[in-house]
């Protein structure tokens, strides 16, 4: 953090882009609210919602009372669920063909094979999708031939109406997968890692237009009397926040007395895409982001997440750190110590939940908490300034593309 930029905070924009999602963002309003007041009684601080103030984005203010300080956030959400939405509208056929190109680029790059070098957890959460859809076309197909079998027991005629039978039961079983496709997630996430997978890691035209308004948007606040602008980047959201924030800081518009810039990341999976080999922007953009004294960048993520890459520094595990390399601060959330024994057996299995666990609260705090860090009066520089980084992180390089010109 610039010496320039007082460390207490009165005002503060804060900006949350989330991960592949296709729902509306008032899931997370309502997930600020609800789990804001829990933490706020569990530390003893004062924090309220109240609607946004208008703007290009949807958001909602929160005035806040902690350590004895006021404090005024306008926090809003840079949304791409439309994006997302247009991207899982695949038929069945259609998912299946993903299923089959998604995993041809990560295993015909060795991706793949690098990648389960870093953390097991988000690589079997990466198969979990292939598995599953396969085990649903398995099932269905058992149950046409059984039908068929059954049918050729009565002879030619059978024979034909059972397949018919079995045909009718085969379409009827997957598209029931489909439609309950909220309590198995597994089309939600094949169309997920397929989204970066089918341009091996570059950045699709519609996505980068959308990137290029969030950084207009960034950029006017930067020009507010906010003490700190924070941007904060969640799961797939964090490489869209690398991307974004390295455009800013290139093009100048970060002044030295401006707002503190800070940036948090919490359970990225930028090695997903990072290690494709089409993803020079963005590996480009982890090596100009790590050297940048204009912003703080803290990378936040914890063991207890199996969908995240847990304590792998995103820039050196992508083979891209420089010598001058000062960010991220990596450092873990420690489910196991900040929640209690009680409510980590609730939310242990519970492997969604506890990958959005970052911005919920936790019943024994150490020195994570979301609704201090977008509410609180200190900045993110000023907060983990002598914040040393976890010592079990992953810094070495583990991709094998690390090209940062096309």
């Amino acid at each position: 953090m610039s010496s320039s930029h007082p460390p207490k905070v009165s005002r503060r924009r804060v900006f949350y882009i989330p991960g592949y999602d296709p729902i509306h963002p008032r899931r997370y309003r309502e997930l600020y609210r609800k789990e804001g007041a829990a933490q706020a009684a569990i530390s003893g601080y004062e924090i309220a919602l109240k609607p946004g103030a208008g703007g290009d984005h949807y958001g909602w203010q929160v005035d806040a009372r902690i350590d004895g300080t006021d404090t005024h956030a306008d926090i809003e959400v840079l949304v791409w669920s439309d994006i997302v939405r247009d991207s899982m509208d695949a038929s069945i056929p259609g998912t299946y063909l993903q299923l089959l190109r998604t995993a041809w680029t990560y295993i015909a790059t060795g991706a793949l094979w690098r990648l389960m070098r870093l953390r097991k957890g988000p690589v079997i959460a990466a198969l979990y999708p292939v598995g599953m859809l396969l085990g649903q076309l398995l099932l269905a197909l058992g149950l046409w031939w059984a039908l068929f079998r059954v049918g050729g027991l009565a002879g030619p005629t059978g024979t034909s109406g059972g397949a018919a039978v079995g045909g009718v039961v085969f379409v009827a079983l997957l598209r029931w997968f489909k439609a309950k496709d909220g309590k198995f997630f597994a089309y939600y996430l094949m169309h997920d890692y397929a989204y970066s997978a089918a341009s091996r890691g570059a950045n699709p035209p519609a996505l980068e237009a959308r990137m290029a308004e969030f950084q207009a948007s960034v950029d006017a606040a930067l020009n507010t009397d906010a003490d700190e602008v924070l941007v904060v980047g969640h799961s797939s959201g964090a490489h869209l926040a690398v991307s974004i924030l390295a455009d800013l800081i290139r093009a100048g518009k970060v002044a030295p007395d401006g707002p503190a810039l800070g940036f948090l990341s919490l359970g990225q999976v930028v090695p997903m895409v990072s290690f494709l080999p089409d993803a020079h922007r963005l590996r480009a953009d982890l090596q100009y982001l790590s050297t940048q004294e204009a912003l703080t960048w803290v990378d936040v993520t914890a063991p207890g997440d199996g969908c995240a890459f847990a304590l792998c520094d995103p820039v050196a595990v992508s083979g891209v750190a420089p010598t001058a390399k000062r960010w991220p601060l990596v450092f873990s959330a420690a489910f196991t110590q900040t929640l209690s024994p009680a409510r980590w057996k609730a939310l242990r299995w519970r492997f969604f939940r506890l990958h959005f666990q970052y911005m919920c609260a936790f019943d024994r705090p150490k020195d994570y908490d979301y609704f201090q860090i977008t509410a609180g009066p200190m900045t993110l520089g000023a907060r983990y300034a002598d914040r040393p980084a976890s010592k079990s992180r992953i810094d070495h390089a583990v991709s094998k593309y690390t090209s940062v010109a096309a």
